[in-house]
C-alpha cells in the first residue's frame, strides 16, 4: 500500500538529527518553555517574515489566542469559510461569539471575498451581531486572496486572521499572508507539512502589544512588560495574573523537533511543488479538475486535491489498486449538527455544497517520488466509472 503521507521518510532522510535534538532536550531538563522553544520561535518568525512568533499547545488554541486578546465575545460575528476543518469555527463559540459561514472560490477553495462582503453587509443590515473578525483559511496549502479580503476588512474595520494550519509557508509574490493579516496561525500536527511528533501550534504577528497580550494569555494571564510598566513585582510574573488566560504552551521536545524540520522546510516546499506539477501533467486528462495556483502564488501542497464526478467510485477503485485517498470535507461546517444553527452568508453556499461531493485528495508528501506518482496516475487513469 502506498502511504497517504509518509511521516517516516523525512525522519530517515534527516539521518538522526531529530533524535539527537530530542535527546538534547531531554538531557537539558527544561521540558516546558525551555530554550529550544525560544530558539524555534525566533527561527519561525524569521521564516514567516514576522516580528513575533509564539508557540502554543495546538493550532486550535492558536486561533483562540488573538480572539481572546481582542476581547471578542457575545454579540460579535466572526466570518469563516464553511469548507474547512471544524477548528476554524470551533473557537468562535468558545467566547460566546457566532461564526458566520462564507462560501469559497470554485478554483482555489478559499474564502470568496465577494461573498464575504455580502455577508458583512447582511449582518450589519440585520443588526443582531457586530462584525469583528474574519478568519481566512489557506486550504490545502494555497494562500487565500488576501489583498481582496484585506480590502473588505479595512472597509468595515475588521481584524483579519490567516488560518495557515494547512498552508504555513505559502506565499503571494514572495510575501507570507502576514503582510495582510493581523495574525497568522498554524498547526504542527504531525500530518501538516511542518509537523512535530505530537501536537503544537503557533501565532505570528507584527503587532508588539498584541504579541505581549497573547504571550500573557497562553500562560494563565501572566504579567508581561506592558503590565509592569508602572508596577513593581519582584517575583515570577506568572504569579501576577493580569487577565484570564489559558495553559497553552509548546513543549520543549516538540520545539526541538521543529527546529530541525524548519531547516529543511523551504526545500521540502519546492519538492512538494515539483510533485504537484507531475500530478497535474499526468492527471488533467483523467479528472474533472486538477488544482491550479494563481500566478505569483506558491502553495505548500498540504494536500493534492482533484475533482471527479464519481468521487466515491474512484476512491473504491484506487483502494483496490493500493492507492489511499482522503475526502476533505464530506460535510461542510454549516451543515454539521454542531454548527447548522449559526448564520451563513446570503444566497447560501452553493460552491461549498457542490465541492463536498466531488473532491478527493491523493497521496502528497515531500519525499513522494516520480515512480510512486506514476503508479498513482496510472491507477486514476484506469478508472472508467
Amino acid at each position: 500500500m502506498i502511504p497517504f503521507i509518509d511521516l517516516q521518510a523525512q525522519r530517515l532522510r534527516l539521518g538522526g538529527k531529530i533524535e539527537a535534538a530530542v535527546q538534547d532536550a531531554v538531557v537539558g531538563g527544561a521540558w516546558v518553555m525551555g530554550p529550544q522553544v525560544r530558539q524555534f520561535e525566533a527561527d519561525l518568525a524569521a521564516f514567516g517574515q514576522a516580528k513575533h512568533a509564539l508557540g502554543c499547545a495546538n493550532g486550535t488554541d492558536a486561533l483562540g489566542l488573538p480572539l481572546m486578546a481582542w476581547g471578542v465575545g457575545r454579540g460579535d460575528a466572526v466570518f469563516v469559510p464553511s469548507f474547512t476543518f471544524a477548528a476554524t469555527a470551533e473557537v468562535v463559540p468558545w467566547f460566546d461569539a457566532e461564526p458566520v459561514f462564507i462560501d469559497v472560490d470554485a478554483d482555489t477553495y478559499n474564502m470568496d471575498p465577494g461573498h464575504l462582503e455580502a455577508a458583512i453587509e447582511a449582518t450589519l443590515k440585520e443588526g443582531r451581531l457586530t462584525p469583528r473578525v474574519v478568519i481566512a483559511v489557506d486550504l490545502f496549502g494555497q494562500p487565500a486572496d488576501y489583498a481582496a479580503i484585506k480590502a473588505v476588512c479595512d472597509k468595515h474595520g475588521l481584524k483579519l486572521i490567516s488560518d495557515s494550519a494547512q498552508g504555513f509557508g505559502c506565499t503571494i509574490n514572495g510575501e507570507h499572508p502576514l503582510k495582510w493579516a493581523d495574525v497568522t496561525t498554524t498547526s504542527f500536527f504531525p500530518a501538516k507539512p511542518l509537523g512535530c511528533y505530537g501536537d503544537g501550534g503557533a501565532v505570528l504577528t507584527n503587532d508588539d502589544e498584541l504579541a505581549q497580550l497573547m504571550d500573557s494569555i497562553r500562560v494563565h494571564g501572566k504579567a508581561v512588560a506592558v503590565d509592569l510598566k508602572d508596577r513593581t513585582f519582584d517575583h515570577d510574573p506568572k504569579y501576577l495574573n493580569m487577565r484570564i488566560g489559558l495553559n497553552s504552551r509548546l513543549d520543549t521536545i516538540q520545539a526541538a523537533v521543529l527546529i530541525e524540520k524548519l531547516k529543511v522546510f523551504g526545500q521540502e516546499i519546492e519538492w512538494r511543488n515539483a510533485a504537484a506539477a507531475r500530478y497535474n501533467e499526468g492527471l488533467r486528462p483523467h479528472v474533472a479538475k486538477a488544482p491550479d495556483v494563481p500566478a505569483g502564488n506558491v502553495s505548500n501542497w498540504a494536500q493534492y486535491t482533484i475533482e471527479h464526478p464519481n468521487r466515491d467510485g474512484l476512491a473504491a477503485h484506487l483502494k483496490e489498486q493500493g492507492v489511499p485517498t482522503a475526502v476533505y470535507y464530506p460535510i461542510p461546517l454549516h451543515l454539521q449538527p454542531a454548527y447548522e444553527h449559526y448564520p451563513r452568508g446570503p444566497q447560501g453556499l452553493p460552491v461549498t455544497e457542490r465541492l463536498k461531493d466531488v473532491v478527493i485528495s491523493l497521496p502528497m508528501y515531500a519525499d513522494l517520488d516520480a515512480a510512486t506518482q506514476d503508479k498513482i496516475i496510472a491507477a486514476v487513469a484506469s478508472f472508467k466509472g
